[in-house]
């Protein structure tokens, strides 16, 4: 019989062998131990819904997510199978060109019994073929519509009506891929944002195969290693940029067929470009008729029911990540843009609106319990993790990025360490710093130490995405970078022998300002399309407004092709920025190491490995032999925005060797002065080329 002694020891083990191992997150962020239950609690959802998922069928969650390959339209050696969930229905029919859009017996669906809502429909091959045009008739209690297929990998919209009808697509050859065993390079992460229908000089909609001739070579040259498609799923308003997506599984066909985009992908990979795509889990469009609003009658059969089903920001619908059909939905989605593009990962759009009951609006988010207040939506955070795992075990070296603006710690930690699995996260406050400053202070008045603070604000155990500016700054009643610090003067004043002060202003702090933004990174950094160059004016959809005109829905590359206007100065710079980042190895894991800041020079110098960046943002000081403590040697000049190449003035000769001077007062560092000429509003960068 046991003793009171040992009965309470064996209780007290059996306690703390229950007590969950501390999760490395909490580790690395003592902050965060308050609220180890609720971080214990978020990772253990996913995982016991996992094992919920899989069950006993299922392996991994690479085979669960395999929707694609049973529902949708398949064409099988002997006949046409189409299947699709719509659990309230009562009558399906597939209506389209090859029975005259009428409800024939023929092309009944039947219900699949016992199954959760699943319609199957089984064709002789002669019941349609490639190319034709078709829908379902869907009846409900109370009701009918037209319906496309949730699962469609074709949708196209007729010139004439407007109307969008899926589209039979199994082409006889299927497309043969030439590059299967490429890799992403990510040392860094380089990536070029961009927009098929909007990537050519004529005022029309663009092509998979005008990008892929005319734009990828750019991409290629200006040496970006990863390309990020906005738009890519289905979405029925041109204008909306394609974040209200009506047909997951179908690339946009206004800008060409499936085999082109795979084209494109293929001969990014052949250059050694990843390419990964936007991706919109975070809400639908509304349209009943194209997307997957009231699908079968039921409204809430994809979406949150009552106040949480519609977004109160973007007029759309919010998915119901509690139920495990649209769990599969959307997990499927990421597997199916992998498997059937090989694309090389995803951009999560809307992050922030998924995470929170108010998708963000009106947070201020000033403190860690505002993370863990109860607020938050587990259901959706635990599908961000289930996604992020799902997307690595299919492709290991798939890459994931999280807009996401609220600082939610662990969003970019691995999921074991009790993070979401994101491979990065945006640092979305970097381009809300740089308006902010462009703004709101005068040029004396920018502090090189505010600055460096901003860039370098993360989590360490976190990598990022910088940038200086994307998409969103380019838009119609936004502004550009280098039109906050030109403006109008970009029309009068931007060719050669014609700068202007504001002219030359702005292209100096151009070129600072995304040299100070790309060299500080822990992870990746990002350019939109044409930014690289200065590209005037913002971004504007054809819509009603502006006569439906296409004028500022282009990227005008004859502007940067031209030598006689300024705009190659600074995409000639971007090139060289970019070379000279790829010249240190694996910069973004690089220590970024403060040499010296002095608010009233306006002058700032860090150093990454063997590079030295030193910034003079005074905008009337140059200074004469400004020195700081380096290691010892002999310093060469690799990249100076001040060369006349870029728009400068040259005022210092680049071919001058920097020899660092011996102090004997401080012999014990192996440290020397190193002494510049700094002209005003210039940055130069330096490589240490030996010891002495």
């Amino acid at each position: 019989m046991a003793t009171k002694t040992t009965t309470k020891a064996a209780e007290k083990k059996t306690a703390v062998a229950k007590k969950p191992a501390q999760l490395r997150l909490i580790k690395n962020d003592s902050w965060l131990e308050p609220y180890s239950d609720a971080i214990n609690g978020r990772h253990q959802h996913a995982v016991d819904k996992e094992a919920e998922l899989l069950g006993t069928s299922s392996p991994n969650l690479t085979s669960f997510a395999s929707g694609h390959l049973y529902y949708g339209l398949h064409r099988e050696p002997r006949r046409w199978v189409l299947r699709e969930w719509a659990p309230n229905a009562t009558e399906i029919y597939i209506i389209g060109d090859f029975n005259e859009w009428k409800e024939d017996p023929a092309y009944a669906m039947k219900r699949v019994k016992n199954s959760d809502g699943n319609w199957e429909a089984k064709l002789p091959l002669k019941a349609m073929q490639h190319g034709q045009l078709y829908k379902l008739s869907v009846h409900w209690d109370g009701g009918q519509g037209e319906r496309i297929p949730s699962y469609a990998n074709r949708v196209v919209q007729d010139e004439q009506t407007k109307i969008f009808s899926a589209q039979v697509w199994a082409p006889a050859k299927p497309y043969e891929w030439k590059n299967e065993k490429f890799k992403p390079n990510t040392s860094p992460l380089l990536i070029y944002e961009c927009h098929i229908g909007m990537a050519q000089d004529a005022e029309k909609v663009g092509t998979y195969d005008e990008f892929r001739q005319n734009v990828l070579p750019r991409i290629e040259k200006d040496g970006y290693n990863c390309i990020q498609i906005m738009a890519i799923q289905e979405h029925p308003y041109y204008g909306s940029f394609g974040y209200h997506v009506s047909s997951f599984f179908a690339p946009s066909s206004r800008f060409g067929t499936p085999e082109e985009l795979k084209a494109l992908i293929d001969d990014a990979h052949s250059r050694g470009i990843a390419v990964i795509m936007d991706i919109v889990h975070s809400h639908a469009v509304k349209n009943e008729n194209e997307g997957l609003g009231n699908f079968a009658g039921d409204p809430n059969q994809y979406f949150y029911p009552g106040d949480r089903h519609e977004h109160p920001a973007w007029d759309s619908l919010c998915f119901d990540y509690g139920k495990n059909q649209v769990l599969h939905f959307l997990l499927t989605n990421c597997h199916y843009w992998l498997d059937e593009f090989h694309f090389d990962g995803f951009r999560f759009d809307g992050v922030t609106s998924m995470l929170y009951y108010s998708h963000g609006l009106g947070e201020a988010f000033m403190g860690y319990g505002d993370y863990f207040n109860g607020h938050q939506d587990d259901n959706a955070i635990c599908y961000l993790m289930l996604a992020n795992k799902l997307i690595h075990e299919v492709k290991p070296k798939a890459i994931t990025i999280a807009e996401e603006v609220s600082g939610m710690p662990g969003l970019a930690a691995p999921f074991k360490d009790g993070g979401y699995g994101f491979d990065y996260r945006m640092a979305m406050n970097v381009p809300d710093y740089w308006i902010k400053v462009i703004k709101e202070l005068r040029d004396e008045d920018w502090k090189p130490s505010s600055m460096f603070w901003e860039v370098k604000n993360r989590r360490a155990d976190e990598k990022t995405i910088s940038y200086c500016e994307s998409h969103d700054q380019a838009l119609v009643g936004d502004k550009t970078i280098i039109f906050r610090l030109i403006d109008a003067d970009m029309y009068w004043h931007f060719k050669k022998g014609d700068e202007n002060y504001t002219v030359e202003r702005g292209i100096a702090l151009h070129k600072m300002i995304r040299l100070l933004t790309a060299s500080t990174i822990n992870g990746g950094y990002l350019n939109f399309m044409g930014n690289e160059f200065g590209h005037p004016e913002w971004i504007d959809f054809p819509r009603e407004g502006n006569g439906w005109s296409y004028k500022y829905a282009r990227r005008q590359w004859n502007l940067v092709d031209n030598h006689d206007l300024c705009f190659h100065y600074l995409g000639d710079f971007d090139r060289e920025m970019l070379k000279t980042l790829k010249g240190q190895k694996d910069i973004q894991k690089t220590p970024v190491t403060e040499i010296w800041h002095d608010d009233g020079d306006q002058v700032l110098a860090y150093q990454r490995g063997e590079l030295l960046f030193v910034f003079n943002f005074s905008y009337n000081r140059s200074y004469t032999g400004y020195g700081f403590r380096v290691k010892q040697g002999t310093y060469s000049v690799l990249l100076n925005t001040d060369d006349v190449a870029f728009g400068g003035h040259g005022l210092n000769d680049d071919s001058v060797r920097h020899v660092t001077q011996y102090d004997p007062l401080l012999t014990k560092d192996n440290k020397g002065w190193l002494k510049l000429y700094l002209p005003a509003r210039s940055a130069v960068v330096l490589t240490r080329t030996n010891d002495e």
